[in-house]
C-alpha cells in the first residue's frame, strides 16, 4: 500500500506541475508521442509479441487477444489518434456559461484540470496512449492500472510517453 500511497503523492506533484505548462508546450509533446508511435515501433511490437506469446501460453480467448494485438498498423492509427487530440483546441482556461446577477456582479466558469486521474482497463495497450494524449491535452496526470496479459506493451507504450 505504501508503494500506492507514493505513487499518488508523485502523480500529485505531477499535476500541479502539468498544470502550469503552457499549451503550446504540450502540444509539442504531444506531436513527439505521436512521432514517436510513428518511428519506433520495435521495442513495442517486441514486447507486445512477449505479451502476446504468454497471453497464447495461458490460453487466453481469441476475442482477447485481438484485442491485446498491436502492429504498424494498429500503432500508426494510434499516432493518429494523438495527432488528433494535439490539433483540439486547448480547454485549460476556457470559459462559459458567463452572465451578469442582478446585483451587477459578473460570474463564470472556467475549465481547469482535475488533477489526478486513476484508470483501470483491461488488457487493451491502446488505452494507455488514449488516457496519456487526453491527459496532456487537459494538463492532468494519471495512474494507469492496465491488465495484467498486456504489462510488457503498457510499459513500452509509458517509456514512449515518459520520453
Amino acid at each position: 500500500m505504501s508503494a500506492l500511497r507514493a505513487m499518488g503523492a508523485a502523480a500529485r506533484v505531477a499535476a500541479r506541475t502539468l498544470a502550469l505548462v503552457p499549451a503550446a508546450q504540450r502540444t509539442q509533446a504531444l506531436h513527439a508521442l505521436a512521432d514517436a508511435l510513428r518511428t519506433q515501433h520495435s521495442p513495442v511490437l517486441a514486447a507486445n509479441a512477449a505479451d502476446l506469446a504468454a497471453a497464447h501460453s495461458a490460453g487466453i480467448s481469441a476475442p482477447l487477444a485481438e484485442r491485446l494485438l498491436l502492429n504498424a498498423q494498429r500503432l500508426n492509427a494510434m499516432a493518429a489518434d494523438v495527432a488528433a487530440v494535439a490539433a483540439a483546441p486547448d480547454p485549460i482556461g476556457e470559459k462559459f456559461d458567463e452572465r451578469t446577477l442582478a446585483n451587477g456582479l459578473q460570474v463564470h466558469r472556467q475549465r481547469v484540470p482535475l488533477g489526478v486521474l486513476g484508470v483501470v482497463y483491461e488488457s487493451r495497450p491502446n488505452v494507455t496512449i488514449d488516457v496519456a494524449a487526453l491527459c496532456l491535452r487537459t494538463g492532468n496526470a494519471a495512474i494507469l492500472r492496465g491488465g495484467s496479459e498486456a504489462l510488457r506493451s503498457n510499459l513500452a507504450l509509458g517509456a514512449l510517453v515518459r520520453n
